[in-house]
């Protein structure tokens, strides 16, 4: 189980690690989002470092309409796990999302007034 942050809008953010083709690790803050039914939606410049290999382009409903992404199979450390999911990018994400296919796995616990954010 991870523990999570909100921030002063009640967004709810989690450190996680992203896992780059060449086996390097970078930490990263993402903003769990349960609108996105996208396993990790990620800006498009991350990837230069990550080198993910390329799956396919494809089409994604967004909150402003159908969009054309191009996916990539990610590795991601989630509570000490190492988990391979898709991930899709594009300039529009302004975060790195963590999207609402995590919720199959995994327990989110949203707890406001006794600041309690966790996921596992």
């Amino acid at each position: 189980m991870i523990q999570g942050e909100f921030d002063e809008i009640g967004q709810l953010f989690f450190e996680i690690e992203l896992i780059a083709a060449n086996g390097e690790t970078l930490p990263v803050t993402a903003l769990f989002d349960t609108g996105y039914t996208e396993w990790l939606p990620i800006n498009d410049q991350d990837l230069e470092f990550l080198e993910w290999p390329f799956l396919s382009g494809r089409d994604v409903v967004t909150g402003m309409g159908e969009a054309s992404f191009n996916s990539y199979l990610a590795t991601v450390v989630l509570d000490a796990q190492e988990f391979t999911v898709e991930a899709i990018a594009g300039s529009e994400f302004r975060e790195i999302i963590l999207g609402l296919p995590w919720l199959r796995t995994r327990r989110l616990v949203v707890d406001f007034p006794a600041g309690l954010l966790t996921l596992g």
